[in-house]
């Protein structure tokens, strides 16, 4: 396929052989690309019912490619919607399933296939391999038909109420009877053979012992070498511990037994700040119902006995690192890997900024530098210098936007924005007069002071080598100032990084001079072909996840299959690709445990993403793929597989 840019849809319709397709026994529509161009390009394909319109009775899926990059377009075949109840359910990412005639097709009917770049501005070659589908369905466990009443529909579990899934928790006895069936498996295979003390590769190729994890280049593959010297590949988990709390204001007829209701069950009540969806703004009142769970199963000792669990469980299931976001009390135990992280909450933000998760700190205000050290000061006592801690992320998953998005955001901020004054007293120190600027802008600004008065981004065109180079210096100047707060409080653990997740190269490549390892939250199938734009440096995947609607949540995540057998089969070809890869040292989950059935309360997510659900059960497809992965791990890096 060759597009041009005359067309805003260019592409390619399939048409059905006898007028239709039945698909209603398959997940997904697969296709295999490769962009034979020289530009990246988006290739999107659109599965149609008679008369879709491109909103009904159509399902679409994308896939960007790099030059000379190949992969799989998935398009999920969406037979079902979400469903409200008609505003009587609320603040959640994802809801029980009801008819619906958006974003949704009947599979038994699917008349032709469209395969099309979305407004090219640039001309585009790809290729089209196999067309086929894949995967079998399996619909959602949860359905707004599947009760009348369906209020309450939430049990003292925290759990779905309608409807039954394999482990599902039905009691307290139930649940103390697989703590002791758990500990008699944890008890009979502590782990990986062949791990030393750190999970590293004890009968690999010994290295250096310095006391202290670091990275290394060995025989063309980056590794981590642990503090005895043996290399190590970091397979970790997030928010080991970690405990998530829903909101309960508004919603009384939500919930059946609430635990919240009983004296011994209180102290799980708590004030929580929502950033986004229906509670914004708003610290309503929230129940965590996972730490409930956690003291009816462990005892009234359940921090304790559940700490030594979490780290019996990560060697039994081949994980070696404690990763971000997890309780100090357990990793500070000593008996994993683990990672710490610090950040610019205290600082200064960019007014003209914007982003997901909010605006960027001012690099060049006092607050910056001051926050990032006394952040980091705060690890002293505790992980600083600790040979267990490999090393330190900083923030996460920050707006950097484009590569002039941050020299825009300063020139939209209010005059007083030291990014702004810094912005302009370098254009000063390159134009001298106002006089130069305006020649190569193409502006009429009256004065130096006049342009600091505005809050207008300057043309892109005109401007843009400038906007470049702020931001670069920003870029710069962020990661060389974090690096500094560690090396002076921890000379000897690793800068890992801003855990990117919308990133342009001009960071990337400020990120590769300044950190030891650069590391992504990569939400996609497989990264084993991931290009890193900043050279031969090792990468760490902060976060991914995979997750399905087969046992009684509502929302997949950001990367969803079709159910746990198909969420086991991509755990371990995601972390097997990492580890082919010469550049990845490491892939960390997201996270230990699902997200809240009816949503956390800083952002509504209600994500089956866990390790574990709710009721501390853990998922066992997804385990033995862990186990599996662990144990291939070393020899799968040197391509003894």
């Amino acid at each position: 396929m060759t597009t041009g840019t005359a067309e805003p849809w260019p592409g390619v319709a399939l048409a059905a052989p006898g007028g239709k397709w039945d698909l209603a026994a398959f997940g997904h529509i697969a296709v295999d690309l490769k962009n034979a161009g020289t530009n990246r390009v988006a290739v999107s394909c659109r599965a149609d019912n008679p008369g879709a319109d491109g909103t009904k009775g159509c399902v679409t899926g994308s896939l960007a490619l790099n030059p000379g990059q190949s992969g799989t377009l998935r398009v999920t075949i969406r037979r079902s919607a979400e469903s409200r109840l008609e505003g009587r359910l609320f603040g959640m990412r994802g809801y029980p399933h009801g008819p619906g005639d958006s974003g949704v097709v009947d599979p038994k009917n699917i008349v032709q296939l469209l395969l099309f770049v979305n407004r090219p501005s640039a001309r585009h070659i790809f290729e089209v391999g196999a067309v086929r589908a894949a995967g079998a369905y399996t619909p959602p466990t949860a359905w707004v038909t599947d009760a009348d009443p369906f209020f309450p529909f939430i049990d003292t579990f925290g759990q779905y109420k309608h409807k039954e899934w394999p482990g599902k928790a039905h009691s307290v006895p139930e649940l103390r009877m697989r703590r002791e069936q758990e500990a008699k498996e944890l008890a009979a295979d502590p782990g990986p053979e062949g791990w030393c003390e750190y999970g590293g590769w004890a009968a690999g190729p010994r290295q250096k012992a310095t006391g202290f994890f670091r990275a290394e280049k060995v025989d063309g593959r980056w590794w981590l070498v642990d503090p005895d010297g043996h290399l190590f590949w970091s397979h970790g988990i997030d928010c080991v511990r970690m405990i998530d709390t829903t909101p309960i204001d508004e919603r009384q007829a939500w919930f059946e037994a609430f635990p919240g209701a009983e004296p011994a069950f209180k102290e799980f009540l708590s004030k929580g700040f929502a950033l986004k969806g229906h509670y914004a703004g708003k610290t309503p009142e929230c129940y965590a119902f996972a730490a409930a769970n956690m003291k009816r199963k462990y005892g009234g000792d359940w921090r304790a006995a559940y700490a030594d669990t979490a780290h019996r469980r990560l060697r039994h299931w081949g994980l070696n690192t404690i990763a971000n976001w997890s309780d100090s009390d357990v990793f500070l135990m000593r008996r994993t890997p683990y990672t710490d992280n610090i950040g610019s909450s205290r600082a200064r933000r960019i007014e003209g900024s914007g982003g997901y998760w909010g605006k960027f700190p001012d690099v060049y205000d006092p607050t910056f530098r001051e926050g990032i050290r006394r952040s980091m000061e705060g690890k002293q006592g505790g992980s600083a210098s600790d040979p267990w801690c490999i090393g330190y992320f900083s923030d996460n998953e920050m707006s950097w936007g484009d590569d002039t998005s941050l020299a825009v955001a300063a020139s939209k901020s209010p005059p007083d924005q030291p990014a702004k004054r810094q912005f302009i007293a370098d254009l000063e120190a390159k134009y001298g007069g106002i006089g130069g600027l305006n020649a190569a802008w193409g502006t009429e600004h009256a004065s130096w002071e006049a342009l600091r008065e505005l809050r207008e981004a300057p043309d892109p065109s005109k401007a843009r080598a400038d906007l470049v180079a702020f931001y670069a210096r920003t870029a710069e100047t962020y990661f060389r100032e974090v690096r500094a707060a560690i090396r002076e409080v921890a000379p000897n653990q690793l800068y890992l990084g801003c855990r990117f997740a919308w990133v342009n190269e001009v960071a990337a490549k400020a990120a590769a001079r300044q950190c030891d390892v650069v590391s992504y939250n990569l939400y996609r199938r497989s990264i084993a072909d991931f290009e890193f734009p900043g050279g031969d440096k090792p990468l760490i995947v902060g976060e991914f996840h995979f997750g399905a609607l087969d046992r009684g949540m509502f929302h997949t995540g950001l990367v969803p299959v079709e159910n746990q057998a198909a969420r086991a089969q991509a755990y371990r070809d995601y972390v097997l690709g990492a580890a082919r890869h010469p550049l990845f040292v490491g892939t960390h989950w997201f996270q230990w445990k699902d997200e809240p059935t009816t949503g956390r309360v800083y952002d509504e997510e209600n994500y089956q993403i866990g390790f574990l659900d709710v009721a501390d059960t853990p998922y066992r497809e997804t385990i033995e793929a862990s186990r599996a992965a662990g144990e291939a791990i070393y020899l799968e890096r040197i391509g003894r597989r």
